[in-house]
C-alpha cells in the first residue's frame, strides 16, 4: 500500500541512546506476556505480532539509563497498555459497543488501590485486568503517595477517555484542534508515561513543586510532542485501516481544508514548536522555580533527571517509530537522515549525526519568534463572520450601573488617581466610561440584583484594570522582582480563614479587598480558597505575560492558548458561577471530561474572539505579542488576512463543539452517572449561564468603545486626587507610572 504523505524532516535536538539491558527486558517481556495471556489464544496478538512490535526496543531507547529490574517492569508495562489499546479496538471500537466498553472500563479502577494498604477489590478475569493488577503491585510500592495518585489518574484517563475516542467513531466525529490536543493528552498516555520516567530514572518530581506551570508544560509539552509524531506514524494503520478519527493529521486536514501532506507538515511543525517550548521552559522557568520554592539540592537535581528523561524519551521514540513494523516509516529509517542532506548516516547509532542538521533547520522558526518589531501598523481590520446561536437580555440595572462604577472606581484609585502612585496616567472617568464594563455585566447576568450586578461590575473592572496595570507599571521597567512582589501581595488581601487584611496602598489592592470582602462573607473557607485560586491564576499569569514581552518571544500557540484562558479571566469568571452552587453538584462532576470540555470551549470562544476584535489596539497602539491572531501569524508564516480567518474557525468550531456538548455529552453524563434531578438541574443551569455569557461577551465587544481608533489615539486625562498613595522615602519607584501613563493607554490580553 503505497503511503498517504512522506514522513517530514523531524526536529531531533538529542541523541537517541539503547538501554544495555535491552535483551533482558526481550526475553522477561516476552515470557510474562504468554503469562498474562496476551499472545497465544488472545485473538489480539499472535507470537508474530508480539515480536515485530518489539516494544522492549522501545522501552530501551526511550529509558536509556533505567536498571535492569526496572527497565523490565517499564516494557511490562508498554506491553500492557498497547495490548489495552488493541483489544479495545477490536472488542469496542470496531463494534461500537459503548455499553459494553463502559463496564470494561469502570472495572479496572478496581486494580489500581492509590492509599496505602489498600488493596484490588476485584479478581481479574482477562489479560488486561491481569496485567494491571500484577504491574500495579510491583510497581507503587517504590513510589510515593503523591506519585501514585498521580499516576492512577494519568492511568484513568488513558482507559476511561477512549469513550471519546468511541463516540466520536459512532458519531463519524472529527475534533477541532484546540479540542484535540487536549483529548489526545488523556487518550494517548504520554502523562502516563512521564509518570514511567520518574520511575524509570529514580528521580519523583518534589510534590511542593509537581503542580507548578513550569512542571505541567515540561508534561504537557513531552506530551504533544510525542503524540504528534506517532500520529504521523500511525496515520495509515489508524485511519486507513482502522477507521480512527483521532489522529492530528486528519484533524489538521478538516481544520484547513488542505491535503494530507501539508496536514503532515504542521503537525511537524506544532511538534518542533512544543519541544522548543520544553527547551525554553526548562531554560527560563525551572531556575526560578527552584528559587521560589526553596527546592534543596537533591530536589533540583531530580527535577533536571526527570526533564533528561524526557527528552531520552522524544529521541528513543523517534528511533522506535521508524523501525517497529506497527507503523508507518517507509522514507523514514530508509532514507538519508539529517533534515533533507543527501549522503547522511542511517541506521542504529546514528542519530546524533542529526543534531546539528536538526537544530539548522529549525533555527530560522525559533529566531523569528524573538525578533518581531512593535508596534507595527495595521490599520482597519475585517473580521471573519463569528456564529453565535445564543441570545441573552439587559439588565434593566444597566444604567445606574454605570454611575455607581464610576463612583466605585474613584473611590478605589482606578481614576482620578495622584501623581506619584503607580495608578497615576493608567485610565481616567472618559476611558471607564469607554469601556462600558457595565454593559458586559448587564448581559451575562440580566436578572442580578443591583448589588449583585455592581459586584460582577467591579470584578471585571478590576481585572481588566490589573490586565492594562501590569504591562503599563512593570513591562517598559523590566521589573521582574518587583512584579513578582506585587502579585505575592495581592494574596494578603483574600484571606481564607480570618476576614484581616493590610493596609492597601493601590487601586489594585484596595479593589481586590474590597470586593473580595463582598463576595466571600457567605461562602465556607473550601469555597474561598478555591475561588482565590482562579483569582491567583489570573495574576500569574501577568506575570507569564511580562517574561514573554521582556523576551520578545511569541508564545508556542498550544501554551498561548491554554494560558489565554488565565489571562483573559475566563476561568475566574465562570467560577463565580459554579461557587453559587455551593453543594448542588459533586466536584467530581465538575471535573469530568463534559464539563471540562464545555467550559474549555467556552473559554477559548471568548478569549479568542476578543483577540480578534482587540488585535489592531495591541499590535499596532501596544506593541503587544499576546494575540492569537499573531501567533498564527507566526506560526504559519502567513499574513493578517489567512491569520484572522484561521483564528475565526477556531473560535466557530469551539462554539460548534460548546454546542456538541450541551445537547449530547451532558444528557449522556446525566445518564452514565444516574445523576439525581438536583445536580442536573444544576449542570443545566450552568450551561444556560456560559450560553448568557458567551453572548454577553459579543454583546459587550460589539458595544463598547474601548477598540475604536479614536478612543485608541485618546490619551488619558488625569484629575489628581491626594488622599492616599505612598509618600516619603523609598517610594520614587511608585512614580514612575507617572512618565509611562503619559503613553499609550491599554494592556495585554483584552
Amino acid at each position: 500500500m503505497a503511503q498517504p504523505f512522506e514522513l517530514p524532516d523531524f526536529y531531533e535536538p538529542y541523541p537517541a541512546r539503547l538501554n544495555p539491558h535491552l535483551e533482558v527486558a526481550r526475553e522477561h517481556s516476552k515470557e510474562w506476556a504468554r503469562r498474562m495471556g496476551m499472545i497465544e489464544g488472545s485473538g489480539v496478538w499472535d507470537e508474530d505480532d508480539y515480536d515485530s512490535h518489539d516494544y522492549a526496543l522501545l522501552c530501551a531507547y526511550t529509558h536509556p539509563d533505567a536498571p535492569a529490574g526496572e527497565l523490565a517492569t517499564v516494557t511490562d508495562w508498554y506491553v500492557w497498555v498497547f495490548f489495552f489499546d488493541d483489544d479495545f479496538l477490536e472488542s469496542f471500537k470496531r463494534t461500537r459497543d459503548s455499553a459494553g466498553a463502559r463496564a470494561y472500563l469502570d472495572r479496572l479502577r478496581a486494580f489500581m488501590p492509590v492509599e496505602p494498604g489498600e488493596t484490588s477489590r476485584a479478581e481479574p478475569e482477562n489479560a488486561v485486568e491481569r496485567g494491571l493488577a500484577d504491574l500495579w503491585a510491583r510497581t507503587v510500592p517504590a513510589m510515593s503517595h503523591g506519585w501514585r495518585r498521580r499516576f492512577a489518574e494519568a492511568t484513568r484517563n488513558l482507559l476511561e477517555e477512549s469513550m471519546w475516542e468511541l463516540a466520536n467513531i459512532s458519531a463519524g466525529r472529527v475534533a477541532n484542534p484546540l479540542e484535540y490536543i487536549e483529548m489526545r493528552r488523556k487518550v494517548g498516555g504520554a502523562p502516563w508515561s512521564a509518570g514511567l520516567v520518574e520511575y524509570s530514572v529514580g528521580a519523583e518530581v518534589p510534590g511542593a513543586v509537581a503542580e507548578s506551570r513550569p512542571m505541567r508544560v515540561l508534561r504537557d509539552a513531552f506530551a504533544d510532542a510525542v503524540h504528534l509524531r506517532n500520529d504521523l506514524f500511525s496515520y495509515q494503520r489508524e485511519v486507513e485501516d482502522e477507521g480512527e478519527l483521532s489522529n492530528g493529521v486528519l484533524v489538521f486536514e478538516r481544520f484547513l481544508g488542505c491535503g494530507t501532506q501539508q496536514a503532515a507538515d504542521a503537525v511537524n511543525d506544532l511538534i518542533t514548536s512544543r519541544l522548543h517550548q520544553f527547551e525554553h521552559t526548562v531554560f527560563t522557568e525551572l531556575p526560578p522555580l527552584f528559587a521560589e520554592h526553596g527546592l534543596d539540592a537533591r530536589s533540583c537535581a531530580d527535577v533536571l533527571a526527570y526533564a533528561k528523561g524526557l527528552q531520552d524519551w522524544q529521541s528513543g521514540g523517534h528511533e522506535w517509530h521508524m523501525r517497529s513494523s506497527r507503523y508507518m516509516n517507509d522514507g523514514g529509517a530508509g532514507r538519508p537522515a539529517g533534515a533533507g542532506l543527501p549522503g547522511g548516516p542511517t541506521g542504529p547509532g546514528t542519530s546524533a549525526a542529526r543534531i546539528a542538521a536538526s537544530l539548522a533547520a529549525t533555527a530560522p522558526a525559533r529566531i523569528r519568534r524573538h525578533t518581531r518589531p512593535p508596534f507595527q501598523e495595521v490599520g482597519p481590520v475585517r473580521l471573519p463572520e463569528l456564529r453565535m446561536p445564543y441570545t441573552t437580555r439587559l439588565s434593566p440595572h444597566l444604567d445606574a450601573a454605570r454611575e455607581r462604577v464610576v463612583g466605585w472606581a474613584r473611590d478605589m484609585g482606578v481614576i482620578d488617581a495622584p501623581p506619584g502612585t503607580s495608578d497615576f496616567g493608567i485610565w481616567d472617568e472618559h476611558k471607564l466610561r469607554a469601556f462600558d464594563l457595565p454593559l458586559c455585566s448587564a448581559a451575562i447576568h440580566p436578572d442580578a440584583s443591583p448589588e449583585q450586578l455592581d459586584l460582577t461590575t467591579g470584578w471585571l473592572t478590576w481585572g481588566t484594570y490589573g490586565d492594562d496595570y501590569y504591562p503599563l507599571v512593570f513591562g517598559r521597567t523590566f521589573d521582574a522582582a518587583g512584579a513578582r512582589a506585587f502579585t505575592e501581595r495581592l494574596k494578603d488581601f483574600m484571606p481564607v480563614e480570618s476576614t484581616a487584611t493590610p493596609v492597601p496602598v493601590n487601586a489594585l489592592e484596595r479593589g481586590l479587598a474590597d470586593l473580595w470582602a463582598r463576595s466571600t462573607a457567605p461562602m465556607a473557607p473550601d469555597a474561598r480558597r478555591a475561588f482565590r485560586r482562579t483569582i491567583e491564576e489570573m495574576t500569574g499569569s501577568w506575570l507569564w505575560e511580562l517574561a514573554n514581552h521582556w523576551q520578545n518571544r511569541i508564545p508556542d500557540p498550544v501554551d498561548y492558548v491554554e494560558m489565554r484562558r488565565k489571562t483573559f479571566g475566563a476561568e475566574f469568571i465562570m467560577s463565580l458561577s459554579r461557587l453559587s452552587r455551593g453543594g448542588m453538584v459533586p466536584s467530581e462532576v465538575f471535573r469530568t471530561r463534559p464539563v471540562q470540555a464545555m467550559q474549555n470551549a467556552a473559554s477559548d470562544y471568548a478569549a479568542l474572539l476578543n483577540d480578534l476584535i482587540s488585535y489592531r489596539k495591541e499590535i499596532e497602539f501596544e506593541g503587544e505579542i499576546h494575540n492569537c491572531v499573531l501567533v498564527v501569524q507566526d506560526f504559519f508564516g502567513c499574513g493578517v488576512e489567512e491569520a484572522l480567518g484561521v483564528v475565526g474557525d477556531l473560535v466557530n468550531s469551539r462554539m460548534r463543539e460548546f454546542e456538541h456538548v450541551v445537547t449530547v455529552e451532558l444528557p449522556r453524563m446525566f445518564e452514565e452517572m444516574a445523576l439525581d434531578a438536583g445536580a442536573r438541574a444544576a449542570l443545566t443551569d450552568h450551561a444556560e449561564e456560559l450560553k448568557r455569557w458567551l453572548a454577553g461577551v459579543l454583546i459587550w465587544h460589539r458595544g463598547c468603545r474601548r477598540y475604536d481608533e479614536e478612543e485608541l489615539r485618546r490619551p488619558v486625562a488625569v484629575v489628581p486626587r491626594t488622599s492616599y498613595g505612598p509618600v516619603g522615602l523609598g517610594t520614587a519607584t511608585a512614580r514612575v507610572a507617572e512618565l509611562l501613563g503619559r503613553g499609550r493607554p491599554g494592556g495585554a490580553g483584552a
